[in-house]
């Protein structure tokens, strides 16, 4: 188990790796140079993913030479040490390049359990309106130096539902006839277009609950941490992500069982 003083430095490498991949994302809002598509053509991966993925893997490398990677545009890197880097140089990729100011970098740093990898570290930049949410597994959750915390005795029908659609665009069907149930139930649904900062939002109390399935490990890891140490919880089976207020995850969690 990785100790404090480790658990520290860990997370002010994350930060150093997300102010890096946000800086160079910011230069070229607005300009991102070439959009290819991956696995459809709502997939997207752009120059700009591809520049604050190289800027932060060399910057772990650099600092943290023992560790493993793990990164959405495909860097790697196997490790000694027992901790894993795992992250979304930008979430939010179909906003980033289509002007919407909703994205960002994630950088996640895991630990090895008996049990598989845990993210132990979360760090969430907000590049445009400048916000770091940030959070050390048991150490709870802050945005810059504020200590965040989700809203709580909120009832259902108090809650705003975050959600998010697969790049799978048949599969959306089937996410939409599960939101659209929560629909007449809770206050009010957003699409937001970025697992990683919903959840961080989820954290500050700007939303309750988030729903979404085909996601990656690195769409969630650092905002697991961050909205589970403001108070949130989070489930992950298989691809599916459900974060709420711990009274009404029991009760949401058979509404989303066709996602998975």
């Amino acid at each position: 188990m990785a100790s404090g003083a480790e658990l520290d430095d860990c997370r002010r490498v994350a930060e150093e790796a997300a102010r890096l991949g946000g800086r160079e994302l910011l230069l070229r809002f607005g300009d991102h140079g070439r959009v290819d598509h991956k696995t459809a053509s709502t997939d997207l991966v752009s120059e700009a993913d591809r520049a604050s993925e190289a800027r932060i893997v060399a910057l772990l490398r650099a600092r943290r030479p023992d560790d493993g990677i793990v990164a959405e545009e495909g860097s790697g890197h196997t490790g000694s040490s027992g901790l894993r880097w795992v992250l979304d140089p930008l979430d939010g990729t179909v906003n980033y390049v289509s002007g919407v100011p909703f994205w960002c970098v994630s950088v996640a740093c895991e630990e090895r359990t008996p049990h598989g990898w845990r993210p132990v570290v979360g760090v969430v930049l907000d590049p445009v309106h400048d916000e770091l949410f940030h959070a050390v597994r048991g150490r709870g959750s802050f945005r810059d130096d504020v200590p965040l915390a989700r809203r709580a005795g909120v009832a259902l029908d108090e809650v705003i539902l975050a959600a998010g659609y697969a790049y799978d665009v048949a599969h959306r069907r089937v996410q939409a006839a599960v939101v659209t149930d929560l629909a007449g139930d809770v206050r009010g649904v957003r699409m937001l277009g970025s697992t990683a900062l919903a959840l961080a939002w989820i954290a500050a109390g700007r939303c309750d609950a988030y729903v979404e399935d085909r996601t990656f490990r690195w769409d969630w890891a650092a905002g697991l941490v961050i909205a589970v140490e403001a108070g949130a919880a989070v489930e992950v089976s298989g691809s599916r992500v459900l974060a709420a207020p711990p009274e009404l995850i029991d009760g949401l969690r058979p509404r989303v069982a066709a996602l998975g």
